[in-house]
């Protein structure tokens, strides 16, 4: 119930902390769990400051010997207690009366962070689609680790002896403890809003379980989860498989893993350099080398090697051919000439003119009929007797004794 209170009627101080006091007082017994920062032992009663595991508050317990002596947990320890809520409203302090603790084992811590690490993969924030690439060359990294810690220093020296120009930004922080959780968180954030930090490594040495503890908060991991920057976990040593290994976009072994994780050694690089100019040279080398070889292949044959003893060669040959074509008309010429003196030989030969010319004469009568025999001419008939140049007019005589049927007119 509300309590109806104004700057006419006011309530005074005891009434508010009696109301507070019977708040608290509803609340009932509750386990209580957190790490044992302090302890005070005066007498009968021992009073214990225990710290929340992630944020940095804490409150105080008060319970007897008897009770503290039946677990006997040590300052640091992580434990469970059994306490009844209770307000001093003379004082106005709250405290914890704890009737029960009980320390938080080896196998109960491992179950927790087994469901944890269970709900998380479930989640999604395992998966591997959802890693981000480091880049290749950093160019500046940020760093969270512990104040002048071995794993600074085997982080940046291991990473300046590979690449010496490296930068770095460290953020120092407690690793181990109640407080450890809430400050890399802070250092994280800070690291992830600085636009010039490309990747951010966590790094921690080696410790126990609990040391370790910090590193499997479900803060820490959903914080690295929303991360912009890439980000390499690198706590413990190989064994030490603390939750953050797997939200982290890498998973470094060691510091000095992580090192040579995100940035190249400028040997091998220098090395990849020079035989991949190497490569690029005989390759060139190569290809001018088959170039120049067709090159010469081309121009060693006679049409470019001399193109002028070409073109005499070419005009010998036309020479030749047209020489032979001269002889062979030449000679086609001659044997058509031959042919035709023989043809017009043999012509004069069978001509009637040459038998003419031999003495003999055509007998023709006025119709230019050709006479062959005696018997076929009348008496008186005319008859015209072709000689080899010239030709007479006679007349057939009568027909009488052989031996004058040759007479003429």
């Amino acid at each position: 119930m509300a309590l109806e209170t104004s700057a006419e009627s006011p309530v005074p101080v005891r009434t508010v902390l009696q109301l507070v006091g019977g708040w608290i007082g509803k609340l009932g017994r509750v386990w209580v769990e957190g790490q044992i920062a302090e302890c005070t032992k005066r007498g009968s009663t021992v009073f214990l400051t225990l710290r929340d595991p992630v944020a940095a508050v804490s409150a105080q317990v008060i319970c007897t010997r008897q009770v503290f002596e039946a677990a006997s947990p040590q300052p640091g320890a992580r434990v469970v207690i059994f306490a009844k809520p209770d307000f001093n409203a003379t004082r106005g302090s709250f405290s914890l009366t704890g009737l029960e603790i009980r320390a938080v084992g080896i196998g109960e811590l491992l179950a927790r962070l087994d469901r944890l690490r269970r709900a998380l993969a479930a989640e999604g924030l395992f998966s591997a689609e959802r890693k981000r690439p480091l880049p290749f060359l950093p160019g500046v990294i940020g760093l969270i680790c512990g104040r002048e810690s071995a794993a600074q220093r085997d982080v940046q020296e291991n990473a300046e002896r590979r690449w010496p120009a490296v930068r770095f930004r460290v953020e120092q922080t407690a690793v181990q403890g109640s407080y450890a959780a809430g400050e890399v968180i802070a250092a994280l954030r800070r690291l992830d809003e600085d636009p010039d930090v490309d990747v951010i490594v966590i790094a921690r040495g080696g410790g126990s379980v609990e040391d370790l503890l910090p590193f499997s908060d479900e803060a820490l991991l959903r914080a690295v989860a929303a991360c912009r920057t890439p980000v390499v976990s690198a706590i413990g040593h190989e064994q030490d498989t603390p939750l953050l290994d797997y939200v982290a976009d890498l998973r470094a072994s060691t510091p000095t893993d992580a090192a040579k994780r995100i940035v190249p050694d400028v040997a091998e690089q220098q090395a990849l350099v020079t035989q991949l100019r190497d490569r690029a040279r005989r390759s060139v080398l190569g290809w001018l080398e088959r170039e120049r070889a067709w090159l010469q292949a081309v121009t060693s044959r006679p049409a470019l090697a001399d193109p002028v003893r070409e073109i005499e060669r070419q005009a010998e040959q036309v020479d030749a051919l047209a020489r032979r074509a001269r002889q062979s008309l030449s000679s086609s010429l001659e044997r058509a000439g031959d042919d035709i003196s023989h043809t017009r030989a043999r012509l004069l030969a069978l001509s009637p003119a040459s038998t003419l010319r031999r003495g003999y004469a055509i007998v023709q009568r006025a119709d230019s009929a050709v006479v062959r025999a005696a018997s076929e001419v009348s008496p008186g008939e005319r008859l015209t007797v072709r000689f080899a140049e010239d030709q007479l007019t006679v007349h057939a005589a009568a027909t009488g004794d052989e031996d004058d049927s040759g007479d003429h007119e």
